[in-house]
């Protein structure tokens, strides 16, 4: 009789909690954008719009900050959003869950209630690889907000951005620590095209490969500012500071100028002209 061989814990682990675990912090997310919402205007936002929201734990964590707080998830995957249901959602009370509305929807086409803020995080608005259909969806965005309303976006860049590389770093999940792998594997020079994989290996040295695959533009932030102020927005770059030890401090800063560093983030903050 053959002995039922164990599942690996590559094999046990769910894709999507360990996306969340690695590379979405949404409580830094969500402390920049109200916080500098609110500075720049004087008051709190209460209706925040994320696109390409995925598992809308951002969403979750938006409503989870204030009793008068309401949250508009737009992605069209809809399993993904089912998964965010199920795994996000589920852990709300019942008067949080009612003020969250998740549309599987196309961000370009998409018709919501006038948000004071709109997110597109994680790169997720390099999927528009060419000027007029981005340049579209932020003039989409720029018509979809308040008058007063702000878009956050953010970028990275740096000379290591266009090469093919590999980057490591351990983080804690359930199934153990995991070496959480960000490879950028490969990058057109002559079309900015760039795709990139998440992969995770495990302790027992299981591996799930190409847990997530992107397929985008390199865009480079003077090209996406120039976007943006043709789209009806006015800019401004918050630029993220170091610490002692050279490492990124977690705090972003309005900057005119900057380092040439090998990898850097970066917010930008459209505000509406």
């Amino acid at each position: 009789m053959k002995r039922k061989t164990k599942p690996t814990l590559a094999e046990q682990a769910d894709r999507h909690v360990l996306y969340e675990l690695s590379v979405q912090c949404s409580e830094a997310e969500i402390d920049f954008v109200s916080e500098t919402y609110e500075q720049l205007r004087g008051k709190p936002a209460r209706l925040l719009r994320e696109d390409f929201c995925g598992t809308a734990n951002v969403c979750c964590e938006w409503v989870r900050r204030h009793g008068d707080n309401r949250a508009i998830g737009v992605d069209l995957d809809q399993s993904v959003l089912d998964w965010g249901v199920k795994n996000n959602l589920s852990k709300l009370g019942a008067e949080q869950r009612a003020r969250i509305t998740l549309l599987n929807e196309d961000v370009l086409t998409v018709e919501t209630e006038q948000p004071d803020i709109l997110s597109a995080m994680n790169f997720s608005y390099w999927l528009f690889k060419d000027r007029q259909t981005l340049g579209n969806y932020f003039s989409r965005a720029c018509q979809a907000l308040k008058d007063d309303g702000i878009l956050f976006l953010d970028i990275y860049g740096g000379y290591e951005s266009f090469r093919d590389c590999e980057e490591e770093r351990e983080i804690e999940t359930p199934h153990g620590d995991v070496t959480y792998i960000w490879e950028q594997a490969s990058f057109n020079p002559i079309t900015h095209d760039l795709t990139c994989h998440i992969h995770f290996h495990f302790e027992d040295d299981s591996r799930l490969d190409q847990a997530f695959s992107y397929h985008w533009r390199l865009w480079t932030l003077p090209e996406i500012r120039e976007l943006l102020e043709e789209a009806g927005f006015k800019t401004t770059i918050y630029w993220q500071g170091w610490d002692e030890d050279g490492e990124p401090d977690g705090d972003f800063h309005p900057a005119t100028d900057a380092d040439a560093d090998a990898g850097w983030i970066a917010y930008i903050v459209a505000e509406k002209r």
